[in-house]
This record gives structure tokens, C-alpha cells and sequence, in this order.
């Protein structure tokens, strides 16, 4: 087993590290949009509100012209192409070891149209079809906790997984087998990684197998050649003269933008997480922040309860004033009191107030108290 294939055997055989890395990054891309999309649309509601909420249709549109242009350019995915991977059209026969080390592809290696098509496939159609997979399993109900089921989901929702109808029926057998298909999925892709690394197979994915299309390191002929052509294209130009150059930077502007995706999405997801670690609430920053003495606002006293409300035993902690119980799923009113969410959900729907202290509350303004 070699993990990085550094023997000597096929020094442009990627490991299998690099491949799970690459993957990785192209994870990160679609949270990162939808973060920074929420961010802006909070500003902006009337124009991007509709492109958050329809985030996963519009990142795969994106995606799909940023792959396409880099399979047909580069020969790779935009993830593959940051980490210097290449895909190529794997041959019956594979060339001698000092003929595989030059790099570069031969015309017959190259990947076709049929090629570039089946990968689209499956690095946008595929991840976007299991998105949109596990949002339904979670608008179904499938990965809320029991005891805040009846919290979280809607009251139509639940009515509808009761349902009798064949409708009913499918979305009841979509919801037990989408965890079992889901996992076997996964464990599948495991299977080839297992295999890929002990060298059983040149292909970590099943679906590349099926392609013939495999994954290699960039060699140095390969930068040489995009060196070559990125002064191919400005020597002639500053011959020509200054108009000829800025009407053929105007041509190639849309390939530098996409080039230089390369560089700037992977900074932006950095200085995105950055941001969510800085602004979290555990973060160290926040914690060396803080006095040692408390905060430097205090936070503000609990409303005394009134003569007519509910009683309150205020020796007994995480008991809910309404139904006597222990609290489940806490929520606190604008009084300062907590109550379990339903119990206060339903008490503030009806009479519009706070049951200890009659102060006015409304159902927007209950918050759940995270401990």
C-alpha cells in the first residue's frame, strides 16, 4: 500500500488524500454561496430573496458552466484543476514509466464530448439531485429529534405523512428508505476508496470506471504548455499595438474571469469561515474578550409576577410554570420567564400575553433558549 504513490511505479497516480481533498473543496463551495447570498439578500430582499430560496437550482446552474468550461480547457473539474489533478481517457495500454512521467495529454487521451457530458452528470446533476433529496427527508420530518417533532414541523406536514392516499404512501416509503439507500450509497463509495488505495483498482469512483476515465497529477509539460499559452496570447497582441490588445483582453475576458475562479473561491470560503469562527460564540477570540467580571451590560431583571397570573415556585428549577413538568424544549417570553414551547405557544396564541406577569407577548416574539 503507498499512500502517496511516491515509489516510483506511477509518479503521476494522485493518492487517494488528494482525491478526498478535492472533493472536499467542492463541498465548501455551495455553503459558502448560500452563506454569503443570505448575508446580502438580508439587504436586499427584493432581489436575491428568490435565488436564496431557490439556492441548490441556482448553484447548479453556476456549476455547470464553471465544469463545463474547465473539462473542456483544463481537462478537469475546477476542484481537481486547484489541486493539479487532470483527467484523461484512460488507454487499453498503458505508456512506459518515462513516457507517463513527461505529462501532458496524448489527442487520443483528451476527453470528448461524450466524456465531458457524463461528468457534468455526475459532478452537478447527481449532487444536486441529492440535495434536493435530503431537503425533502427533512421537510418530511426524517431528521428531527422526537422530542421536538412536533415543535419543528408543520402541523400540515404531519397530516400529510398520515395521509392514506398513494401520495401518502410514497412519501412514507420515501422516508424509511432514504436513510438505508443513503447509507449504502455511502458505504459503496467507501468500498472503491478501500480498493483505490491498496492499488485494486485505478479508479476511486464507480462511475469514472464505467467513463474509462481516470485521474492524474499535473507533470511539467503540462505547466509549460498553459505557460506557452498565456504568452502566445499577449505577444502578438503588443505587437499589434494597444487596440488590438485591449480587443483581444475584451475576447478573453470571460476566461480570466473563469481562471481566476481558481484562486478566488477558495479565499473567499477561507475568509467566509473565518468570519464564522471569529463571530461565533465560543470562539477564543470572543472568550479574551470578555471580562473576567461578567459582561459589561447586565442583563436585564425578570418582570415581578402579577397578583392575577400563575403562580411560580422559583426554588424549582426547570420545571415550566404552565404545565408543571420539566421544561421540553425551552423557550423564553419576553418577560424573562421560560416555559416549555408548547406550553407557552399555545398559552400566548389565546390570550396574547405572559401567563406569570400578564405582560402583552406575541408568537413571534418567543425565542428557544439553546443551552
Amino acid at each position: 500500500m503507498e499512500f502517496f504513490n511516491d515509489n516510483g511505479t506511477d509518479p503521476l497516480k494522485p493518492s487517494l488524500f488528494e482525491l478526498i481533498a478535492q472533493e472536499q473543496l467542492r463541498d465548501l463551495l455551495q455553503p459558502a454561496l448560500k452563506y454569503v447570498l443570505a448575508v446580502f439578500a438580508q439587504r436586499y430582499p427584493r432581489y436575491l430573496l428568490r435565488i436564496v430560496n431557490r439556492h441548490e437550482e441556482f448553484y447548479a446552474a453556476i456549476m455547470l458552466v464553471v465544469e463545463r468550461h474547465y473539462l473542456r480547457k483544463h481537462n478537469a473539474s475546477f476542484a481537481e484543476n486547484f489541486y493539479g489533478l487532470k483527467r484523461r481517457r484512460r488507454p487499453y495500454i498503458e505508456a512506459e514509466r518515462a513516457q507517463a512521467a513527461v505529462g501532458g495529454l496524448p489527442s487520443g487521451e483528451k476527453l470528448g464530448d461524450r466524456e465531458i457530458s457524463r461528468s457534468l452528470f455526475f459532478l452537478v446533476i447527481i449532487p444536486y439531485i441529492r440535495a434536493k433529496a435530503y431537503d425533502y427527508f427533512e421537510e418530511l420530518g426524517g431528521g428531527v429529534s422526537s422530542d421536538i417533532l412536533d415543535e419543528s414541523v408543520d402541523r400540515r406536514q404531519l397530516r400529510t405523512l398520515a395521509d392514506e392516499s398513494w401520495r401518502g404512501k410514497l412519501r412514507r416509503t420515501f422516508k424509511a428508505m432514504y436513510p438505508i439507500l443513503n447509507t449504502g450509497f455511502e458505504f459503496w463509495l467507501l468500498t472503491w476508496n478501500i480498493a483505490y488505495l491498496f492499488d485494486h483498482t485505478p479508479f476511486y469512483r464507480p462511475w469514472l470506471a464505467w467513463m474509462r476515465v481516470d485521474l492524474r497529477r499535473l507533470g511539467v509539460e503540462d505547466f509549460r504548455a498553459a505557460s506557452l499559452v498565456v504568452n502566445n496570447a499577449i505577444q502578438p497582441s503588443q505587437r499589434k499595438g494597444l487596440y488590438a490588445y485591449l480587443s483581444r483582453m475584451a475576447a478573453s475576458t470571460p476566461q480570466l474571469l473563469f481562471d481566476s475562479l481558481r484562486l478566488l473561491l477558495p479565499t473567499a470560503i477561507f475568509f467566509i469561515k473565518f468570519l464564522e469562527w471569529w463571530y461565533s460564540p465560543g470562539s477564543p477570540a470572543r472568550s479574551m474578550s470578555t471580562s473576567p467580571l461578567g459582561p459589561p451590560v447586565p442583563p436585564p431583571k425578570m418582570l415581578t409576577p402579577h397578583p392575577k397570573g400563575i403562580p411560580v415556585d422559583r426554588q424549582s428549577y426547570g420545571t415550566c410554570p404552565l404545565c408543571r413538568k420539566a421544561i421540553n424544549n425551552a423557550t423564553a417570553l419576553p418577560s424573562g420567564y421560560v416555559f416549555c414551547y408548547r406550553c407557552a405557544y399555545d398559552y400566548v396564541e389565546k390570550h396574547k400575553q405572559c401567563p406569570v406577569t400578564l405582560f402583552p407577548a406575541k408568537v413571534w416574539q418567543l425565542r428557544k433558549v439553546l443551552v
